[in-house]
């Protein structure tokens, strides 16, 4: 081998070296990021996104990056700060993006943009929502709700009457009442004021005024409200209520029968995955069948949830029953959005 062709070979060696030096470099920077509405710190349900977004990377051989805002000024830098980056897929937690997105997707189409529990109009194609089919979980919730009561009057007390929430409120009603034809559901109690997600001061009196009507099983549906629910029934001998979107019933010992889950944990890295292979839909809806909502009472982790229900395995029974027919389609709950 020449002189030159020696220097050329090298110079080749090198640049193959660099090159797959290089592309493993990229890989391994690769970031998902999941930005999310406020701190985590005990909010469960947004720790569930940190969950699902590390298991999407983690699958991937990518790293997953939390970025935790405050307001809406550092929501909105914080996605642009993972657009900046190359992120090529940013998730989003929550209604409160809805502008953010519908502003910077357009601008970047290089990016995937996921939305968790929520969706905006005429979305880009660059964007893609994982919402839930509430309806599903809240029929069981009514239905275990009705099989429990031993005052056979059932309650539910939503954050404020907005039609999304009636996914809670009016299909709660109809399982309860297809368990019990017989049972009594008090009209929804709303909170309402100024602050309806995040006033447990209100939601204890609202919870007081439905359990001196004689309810002695209440859905929550009020979010950071819910914890003025739960004082009012554990002060109320033989009352329990029921928890949202993730396991509540270490919050009032004794006194939670269960807790509707959203597996947001399950849903996004199943999303991820999809925008990666092509298959992907612009909305994509999880319920019952997806395993995207759960009963805490058919879970694997009901013996160590806390929950009550787990002492019902005869209810357990009757609920799983039900379940298998809204997933077969035996059961059809309607969605009170598309009425």
């Amino acid at each position: 081998m020449t002189t030159a062709s020696k220097f050329l070979h090298i110079c080749l060696g090198s640049l193959l070296a660099l090159t797959a030096t290089t592309a493993s470099v990229r890989a391994d920077d690769t970031s998902y990021v999941l930005v999310t509405p406020s701190r985590i710190g005990v909010n469960k349900f947004l720790g569930l996104g940190k969950t699902g977004i590390e298991k999407a990377a983690e699958a991937q051989g990518a790293k997953a990056r939390i970025f935790e805002g405050t307001d809406p000024s550092t929501r909105r830098q914080n996605v642009q700060a993972a657009i900046d980056m190359g992120a090529p897929i940013v998730t989003v937690m929550g209604f409160e993006f809805g502008d953010i997105i519908a502003d910077l997707a357009p601008e970047n189409p290089e990016t995937k943009f996921v939305i968790i529990d929520t969706c905006i109009p005429e979305a880009p194609e660059n964007v893609y929502c994982a919402v839930f089919r509430e309806q599903e979980i809240a029929y069981l919730a009514g239905a275990e709700a009705a099989l429990t009561s031993q005052s056979k009057t059932v309650a539910v007390i939503g954050a404020l009457d907005i039609p999304f929430l009636h996914r809670y409120t009016d299909s709660y009603e109809l399982g309860a009442k297809a368990a019990n034809p017989d049972i009594n559901v008090l009209p929804t109690a709303w909170i309402g004021g100024d602050n309806p997600f995040q006033d447990p001061v209100r939601a204890q009196t609202q919870a007081v005024l439905q359990l001196s009507n004689g309810a002695d099983r209440i859905y929550a549906v009020a979010a950071g409200s819910n914890g003025g629910v739960f004082k009012a029934v554990a002060e109320k001998p033989g009352a329990m209520a029921i928890g949202l979107d993730v396991n509540q019933c270490g919050d009032a010992p004794g006194a939670i029968l269960d807790s509707t889950l959203k597996r947001v944990d399950v849903i996004l890295p199943a999303t991820i995955d999809g925008i990666l292979k092509g298959t992907a839909k612009p909305v994509e809806s999880f319920g019952l069948a997806e395993g995207g909502l759960e009963l805490i009472a058919m879970s694997e982790d009901l013996a160590a949830s806390g929950c009550m229900i787990a002492k019902a395995p005869d209810v357990i029974g009757k609920l799983t029953e039900i379940q298998a027919k809204i997933v077969s389609g035996a059961i059809t709950v309607p969605d009170p959005m598309a009425q």
